[in-house]
């Protein structure tokens, strides 16, 4: 204040899109106002809910010989479920996956954005919550990687996700899929896992200039014991050795310390949610294990 003229605004309660809530547990991020707003602009605000963003039984393809859809109106959907988003990571999997046909949507793709949004009404008030924490700003930041072998069923490709935990809250998640046709299970977890490597630097350099210190090297979990042997040994054999170079920058920070790869069950693999469309059952216990909650529930 002494240098710019300011105006002290207060605690933080609407920042683009996004609503906070402070409470005595912490702070609760969610985007009700916004998915209203969407809702609202695609004109489905009496839709009816459903439990989960993807039908596990529809597979979407490119070349669909259904009728096509107005690709402007598609991509303003897509467009606003992307930047929903940004406070919900249980529907990057599903939007990631509609936004491989914008270029050319057929009816079966706008079928699939909407049954997001139809998911959206019916958990239009959650979020993620921030627990509140006592004492020096000292925690633990772990990852969750997990790769979903040859998941395009046209070109092969597999799908990279990860997810990254500090404490009990998710604060970075992402979808992608690899450049590259993998041979095995093995080498897409890897590729995978080298993915999440240069987040997880990425968020360490961060933590270290808002001065959060963490207590000891980053985890990153794998829920594939081949793809952490071959980060552990960098030995060439027919697993590896056709492997492009730089995939391996995961062994080099492996090896200085800066990032521990260990081995999780899948059960407890939170980036499965990431990767491909879940049951309900299982779905609903990946939300819930990844910090998400209503806006009721904290009352």
């Amino acid at each position: 204040m002494t240098e710019y003229e300011i105006i002290d605004l207060g605690k933080l309660s609407y920042f683009l899109g996004m609503e906070f809530v402070s409470c005595e547990k912490g702070i609760f991020l969610h985007q009700k106002k916004y998915i209203i707003d969407v809702l609202k602009r695609f004109k489905m605000l009496e839709c009816k809910p459903v439990s989960t963003p993807v039908n596990t039984i529809v597979k979407l393809q490119k070349n669909a010989t259904n009728e096509g859809v107005d690709s402007t109106l598609f991509r303003q959907l897509i467009g606003s479920l992307r930047y929903v988003f940004h406070s919900r990571p249980d529907i990057v999997y599903s939007v990631g996956v509609a936004s491989r046909y914008i270029k050319v949507p057929k009816r079966t793709h706008m079928v699939a954005a909407k049954r997001i949004i139809r998911y959206l009404k019916g958990t239009i008030d959650w979020g993620i919550l921030f627990p509140s924490t006592e004492g020096p700003a000292t925690t633990e930041l772990v990852g969750y990687i997990d790769a979903y072998w040859s998941g395009d069923t046209e070109d092969r490709k597999s799908t990279s996700g990860y997810i990254f935990m500090m404490g009990k809250a998710p604060i970075a998640w992402c979808l992608k899929k690899q450049d590259v046709v993998a041979l095995s299970s093995c080498e897409a977890e890897y590729i995978a896992a080298t993915f999440g490597a240069s987040q997880a630097q990425w968020l360490q350099m961060l933590l270290h200039e808002l001065k959060v210190k963490c207590e000891s090297a980053m985890r990153l979990k794998v829920d594939n014991k081949s793809a952490i042997d071959l980060a552990k040994h960098p030995i060439a054999h027919g697993r590896s050795k056709h492997i492009e170079i730089k995939y391996h920058s995961l062994r080099d920070q492996v090896a200085k310390g800066k990032l521990a790869v260990e081995h999780c069950s899948t059960e407890d693999q939170l980036a499965d949610m990431l990767t491909k469309g879940l049951k309900t059952s299982k779905f609903e216990a990946m939300r819930n294990k990844i910090g998400m909650l209503s806006l009721a529930s904290l009352n």
